[in-house]
């Protein structure tokens, strides 16, 4: 009868202890936390309105903010999923400092055009596009950039889609699963194979 390999066995019994110990982390300790964020979020859009923030406060999404454009600096598009694209200002303020990026609204042409002056915006805060992939997300943990979402479209836009926290995702129940299975794959896999190992 052979013996149980040592090395490989502590490897997996390892390997298995990482994996419960990721999934109770997202089970017990991130589930919880983003469910009081997502709390937060659902009741921002009553709060009072707060001034548009200078740098990345994810605490702050669909509050109700306002902002003066003295100048607008360039127009970007990107995309706005099933409303089409979305037009982004670039806008200098008073004070200077890094620019801010107003969304003007939405339309469904691909090669819309618009023409903004700036002035007073109000509206809601909201995260800006992030053209990073998603690879490269994982080793950047840098703070997603503010985005003031106006309350009423720029002339020949489409209005932009109101607060909406469902949009917000919140994956940490599946994480904990997925960790979980693994740790009992794992554990099954290597049983069977010791198992085969010590009968022959």
């Amino acid at each position: 009868m052979k013996r149980i390999p040592i090395l490989p066995t502590m490897l997996v019994v390892a390997a298995v202890a990482v994996m419960i110990t990721l999934g109770l982390w997202q089970g017990l300790v991130r589930l919880p936390e983003k469910e009081a964020q997502l709390a937060q979020l659902a009741a921002n859009p009553t709060r009072p309105p707060v001034p548009f923030p200078r740098g990345p406060d994810g605490s702050l999404l669909f509050r109700r903010s306002a902002a003066d454009c003295r100048q607008v600096l360039g127009i970007s598009r990107a995309g706005a999923g099933s409303a089409g694209y979305r037009l982004i200002a670039a806008c200098r303020t008073e004070g200077g400092g890094a620019p801010i990026k107003v969304q003007l609204g939405t339309t469904r042409d691909p090669v819309r055009e618009v023409t903004w002056a700036g002035g007073a915006v109000s509206g809601w805060i909201s995260h800006a596009p992030d053209a990073t992939p998603m690879i490269a997300r994982l080793f950047n943990r840098e703070p997603q950039e503010m985005l003031l979402v106006a309350a009423t479209p720029a002339a020949g836009l489409t209005a932009n889609t109101r607060p909406d926290v469902g949009i917000v995702p919140n994956n940490h129940l599946a994480y904990a699963g997925q960790w979980l299975f693994f740790a009992a794959l794992a554990g099954v896999i290597y049983v069977v194979a010791l198992r085969r190992r010590i009968g022959r």
